[in-house]
């Protein structure tokens, strides 16, 4: 669910940057862009924290992903 908070806050990155470079016109300040970028980076950072958790509780108990 993280993961997908941080893809769904890059996509809104991408588009902001993608709309500045096609049109010349963006929909997010500055400010609001860096903000956007850094909760992007917050959320993939916990999700990528959660997912070595849960690895390492599998392996643990000897139970795999797949």
């Amino acid at each position: 669910m993280v993961l997908a908070a941080s893809a769904f806050l890059f996509t809104i990155f991408a588009l902001n940057v993608g709309l500045g470079a096609v049109a010349g016109s963006t929909f997010l300040s500055d400010v609001q862009e860096m903000l956007v970028l850094f909760g992007c980076s917050i959320t993939f950072a916990v999700g990528v924290l959660q997912r070595e958790i849960r690895t390492r509780a599998h392996q643990e108990t000897g139970v795999s992903d797949q």
